[in-house]
């Protein structure tokens, strides 16, 4: 293995992969088991695998700390409470140090053997290496939705997106930062990592069914992801608002007219009723629930902002006093500016 000092000329590069976990009792060692046979296969690099748990109520947590006392290169990061599938996963981010940081689930419906083609690509001087999804054996309507939700995302956006693209890929350290310039509090990941569009390459693979436990993405997580993803990306919504606005009041107008002429002509014979009022203020009526819906979407995303909260509290952190490997296989503890001067 190659000398990761920080007294060498060279050290090798450093990788950091990033799990995010919630009641994943089933998945979380089979997947520590998996990344670190394939990273052991590449002396080339040193790695650490942080694994940030979003306040699970199973043994997530115990099993972590079990695989943490005998390999130090995994770090924890335990929540005080359940922050969400936005913030918990972003706040696992911004904590690796590594040149390059992998972000894998924890459920191996993003195939860890996939790693060794992000690394060969990122050599090759790719910034950004994205997974992306060419077929799923997950229910076929639920795939048929997430593609049209994707299809229906591009064209709303000003920026090109990366259509059944997870957030599963390889990211520089260049690319991290840049996420993090963002300052958002309640980030879509996706939508930013489609806005810097840095030189990227894509990789597609078949995402397996859930193998062990159930999964965490209910009905209202992906709707609030598909509403996000919609409010950070694009404008468009509003002005349909607006054209719609403005379309109805010119077709109340038409047929407002229609109606005096209607009346004026055949004045006794013409009879409308009640129920095409009726049918027209009902349809009007949920027209606007939905555009007052949506625009509040927008006012939400600009509240949030404001906020200005953190993306997630830690009640606990485990290994992050020692550092990358050094050459004899062991993380070294960080250096401060008095133990490099000494």
């Amino acid at each position: 293995m190659m000398v990761a000092s920080e007294d060498s000329n060279v050290r090798a590069k450093r990788i950091s992969i990033v799990t995010h976990a919630y009641n994943e009792e089933g998945n979380i060692e089979g997947l520590y088991v998996a990344v670190h046979g394939i990273m052991q296969r590449y002396p080339q690099y040193v790695y650490e695998h942080i694994f940030i748990d979003n306040h699970s109520t199973d043994s997530t947590v115990a099993v972590l700390k079990q695989i943490a006392e005998k390999d130090r290169r995994v770090k924890i990061i335990v929540n005080s409470r359940n922050f969400g599938h936005i913030r918990s996963p972003i706040h696992a981010l911004f904590q690796a140090t590594g040149d390059a940081v992998i972000g894998i689930a924890s459920d191996f419906q993003e195939p860890p053997d996939l790693i060794p083609e992000m690394l060969e690509a990122w050599e090759q001087g790719y910034q950004m290496v994205l997974c992306v999804k060419r077929s799923s054996e997950e229910h076929g309507l639920m795939y048929w939705l997430r593609r049209k939700y994707y299809q229906t995302v591009e064209r709303l956006s000003s920026v090109e997106t990366i259509q059944n693209y997870t957030g599963f890929g390889l990211y520089d350290r260049k690319v991290v930062d840049i996420v993090r310039s963002f300052n958002d509090p309640y980030p879509y990941f996706r939508g930013i990592i489609a806005e810097i569009s840095l030189p990227k390459k894509l990789l597609y693979f078949d995402q397996p069914v859930r193998k062990r436990g159930i999964t965490k993405n209910n009905w209202y997580v992906l709707y609030d992801i598909a509403l996000l993803g919609i409010v950070s990306t694009s404008k468009v919504p509003l002005r349909i608002a607006t054209m719609s606005g403005f379309l109805g009041a010119a077709l109340s107008f038409v047929v407002g007219f229609a109606y005096l002429l209607l009346k004026l002509i055949f004045w006794h014979r013409f009879t409308v009723g009640i129920a095409p009022m009726l049918i027209g203020m009902f349809f009007m009526f949920s027209v606007e629930c939905v555009f007052l819906g949506l625009l509040g979407e927008y006012v939400g995303a600009i509240y949030t902002r404001v906020q200005q909260r953190p993306y997630a509290i830690e009640q606990e952190r485990i290994n992050f006093q020692y550092g990358f490997p050094t050459e004899n296989g062991q993380p070294e503890l960080p250096r401060n500016d008095h133990m490099a001067d000494a």
